[in-house]
């Protein structure tokens, strides 16, 4: 039976997928492992189940060897994944788009509401038995009804935020590398604008384009410098979207008012200064965590490589 490498623990739902159509090789790391280890985990592999973390290039695939037919990653973002070196070696590439939508959403909504009104300081106040008593002045935060968010990148995570904050009064505008059907931008009342035009103008930034080489470091000192005083940013993408020091000098000196972050530029490790603002809400990429979620995830992953190595077609391929 071929022999499918996965790189960390994954439901058992998933398991059992592959166990129908090969030999489970279950990394005994509850880690990350180093580029070294993976190469020797994946060695003599047909397919190759990897995480976000896992860098997947073309001396990866030489050392799974001849027989790598499938890579499937547990996300849907693929940034990790030498995507072009993997098609040249005729190694066929799958995400999983779709399945985390709604919780991804919720997650970035989440995020928005707590720095915004400020939920995290209120909490850790609590939590430090600080004497306090309400008061007209007393952590005021900001509403959202008639406000401007801004969203980069309405594909369908995007477009699920953008529901959410209808539902709070917001005004939509959004920017990409193109327009959304009319029909979308209807239902939505999206509008189509610059991202030099969505950082003047939005109170929130929220942030769901993929990681790019344009991407990288797109909000940097000078597009926080572009926002509102009082604007809000929201990243639940990829981290090095945003230039993690310079979003700290600009909290520190006031030229947003605060962030939500549930990913970050050298992942797990996070800007040190960031850790002490009380302006910015942190979470350790919880985006998908849901259990319903990572388990369709890792689901439709086994599902892809059971495909492949069946010699059926993949459900969710990525094309170089």
């Amino acid at each position: 039976m071929p022999t499918i490498a996965v790189t960390r623990w994954i439901p058992d739902d998933a398991l059992k997928v592959l166990a129908e159509v090969g030999e489970v090789k279950l990394s005994p790391a509850d880690r990350p492992l180093t580029p070294d280890e993976l190469r020797d985990f994946v060695r003599g592999a047909s397919a190759i189940v990897g995480m976000l973390q896992d860098r997947i290039d073309g001396e990866v695939a030489d050392a799974a060897g001849p027989e790598l037919k499938v890579v499937a990653t547990v996300a849907v973002g693929y940034d990790n994944l030498d995507v072009p070196e993997l098609a040249r070696r005729g190694v066929t590439v799958t995400n999983t788009p779709g399945v985390l939508t709604d919780a991804t959403a919720d997650l970035a909504f989440g995020l928005l509401l707590a720095v915004t009104r400020r939920l995290g300081e209120g909490e850790r106040l609590i939590r430090s038995r600080t004497p306090w008593s309400f008061h007209l002045g007393f952590l005021l935060g900001s509403g959202l009804q008639d406000k401007t968010l801004g969203i980069v990148g309405l594909g369908q995570i995007g477009q699920a935020v953008a529901r959410r904050a209808l539902g709070f009064g917001m005004r939509i505008v959004y920017s990409g590398r193109s327009r959304v059907t009319e029909d979308v931008e209807k239902t939505l009342g999206a509008e189509y604008v610059s991202v030099a035009e969505l950082l003047e103008t939005s109170d929130v930034v929220s942030l769901h384009c993929p990681l790019t080489p344009e991407t990288r470091h797109l909000i940097d000192a000078d597009a926080l410098k572009a926002m509102k005083p009082g604007a809000y940013l929201i990243n639940t993408t990829r981290g090095p979207v945003v230039h993690e020091a310079a979003l700290a000098d600009a909290l520190e000196a006031g030229e947003i008012a605060g962030a939500g972050l549930d990913v970050f530029e050298a992942e797990p490790d996070v800007e040190p200064r960031l850790l002490g603002l009380e302006n910015v809400v942190l979470t350790p990429h919880l985006g998908s965590a849901t259990v319903e979620t990572r388990t369709a995830m890792a689901v439709l992953a086994a599902e892809n490589v059971a495909s492949v190595l069946t010699g059926g077609n993949p459900l969710t391929e990525v094309r170089p």
